[in-house]
């Protein structure tokens, strides 16, 4: 069975549900009621749910939708501030699942390179690089490399200071718990750099990370990149890697991240979702979140049903 899901920060209207899946067609059942109905003609059934402020309902379907047939339900329901999943299956009961985010503007609100930029007072130095790359004038690899030499000199203890400062997404917090309380695995892969998460994980329950590594002499960064660059290309396969070593399918996998680089990723994973994502890595998915936010996550598993 295939899940369409649609969720809201307030209640969904059943006018809204006929308009959009016009096959549905409710037996009555009070909608404000946690109850279950078979849906007749289509043998589907629609579930209600309420957590953590939000409201979903579920649609599920022997019928999958194509992501065109996605995109024009969720521009309808955009009007109406409801988000829209298309999700093949849940995850299932009593087994363990993985949970693989991007670190800057999705676990947290900030773009670490930004803030340490700031503090090293190179920031429009930083951001001239960081346009060009949008703009399509050159790569990741090429343009994190330009922006880590702007740090030259920067203090180790500068990545402490940062840190304090820097704020979980709105709904992150909740996902930190509802993670743990369905026996699955969190994981962190970032295009941001080591201290950072090595420092989150100390806090946070994050069962492993890779992000890069910043070359350091005599407790200051010399402005050059130590190892691998975590690209887009790194992002996928460490998401591979990692789900094997822990033998969970890719199926039983929940990939979320917000820019264009986060794309394989999110498309290698059974589930993988944009989080206020980026109109580039829109444009190459098929999921993502505009008017609610992390929490929302929640819905994914069988047993929020």
């Amino acid at each position: 069975m295939n899940s369409s899901l649609l969720i809201s920060r307030s209640p969904i209207a059943d006018s809204l549900l006929s308009k959009n899946f016009p096959n549905l067609k409710s037996d009555g059942v009070n909608p404000s009621i946690d109850k279950t109905f078979d849906v007749s003609g289509s043998q589907s059934q629609l579930f209600r749910r309420e957590k953590f402020g939000l409201y979903c309902v579920q649609i599920l379907q022997k019928e999958s939708l194509t992501r065109d047939q996605v995109v024009t339900i969720r521009n309808h329901l955009a009007n109406h501030q409801i988000d829209f999943l298309s999700i093949g299956s849940l995850l299932p009961k009593k087994k363990e699942s993985l949970f693989v985010f991007d670190m800057d503007s999705t676990v947290i609100k900030e773009e670490v390179i930004d803030e340490l930029a700031r503090k090293h007072g190179v920031y429009e130095e930083v951001a001239t690089v960081t346009k060009q790359a949008m703009e399509g004038g050159m790569g990741f690899d090429e343009a994190l490399r330009l922006r880590v030499k702007h740090l030259a000199g920067l203090s180790k203890e500068s990545f402490r200071e940062v840190y304090d400062l820097l704020t979980l997404n709105e709904g992150m917090e909740k996902v930190f718990q509802f993670v743990q309380a369905n026996g699955s695995k969190l994981g962190i892969l970032s295009g941001g750099f080591t201290p950072v998460l090595q420092l989150f994980s100390e806090k946070y329950p994050v069962s492993f990370y890779r992000a890069n590594g910043l070359e350091e002499v005599n407790g200051n960064f010399t402005g050059e990149i130590f190892g691998e660059i975590i690209n887009r290309e790194k992002k996928e396969f460490y998401l591979k890697k990692y789900a094997k070593d822990l033998s969970i399918p890719l199926e039983q996998v929940v990939a979320v991240g917000d820019g264009a680089n986060d794309a394989l990723m999110l498309n290698a994973a059974g589930i993988g979702i944009g989080i206020h994502a980026k109109q580039g890595l829109k444009d190459k998915i098929t999921n993502w979140i505009d008017f609610t936010d992390l929490s929302a996550l929640v819905f994914l598993f069988e047993d929020s049903f």
